[in-house]
């Protein structure tokens, strides 16, 4: 069964464009209507164990780091189960 990653992210203000572009160029992000600086962004993976292995990488990069310089606060990552209720 896949797994849904969600992704929220507090951007500072002066970084949103930057984080729009870079994140729209890799995965389906959500604006929230009432904070133009929250965005979540969207991803289904095959499994969890397969997200974490990336986010390491990811991490391993630098690239976590520096995506931390443009928010305001550490990143929300929740993973869902599509329960088709």
């Amino acid at each position: 069964m896949s797994v849904n990653v969600i992704l929220e992210v507090q951007a500072k203000p002066e970084n949103i464009d930057e984080l729009r572009s870079v994140f729209e160029a890799e995965v389906k992000v959500i604006g929230n209507q009432d904070d133009p600086l929250n965005l979540i962004l969207f991803e289904t993976w095959e499994t969890r164990a397969q997200y974490e292995t990336y986010l390491a990488w990811r991490s391993e990069t630098g690239a976590l780091d520096a995506l931390g310089a443009l928010l305001i606060k550490a990143p929300s990552i929740r993973f869902f189960d599509a329960l088709n209720i």
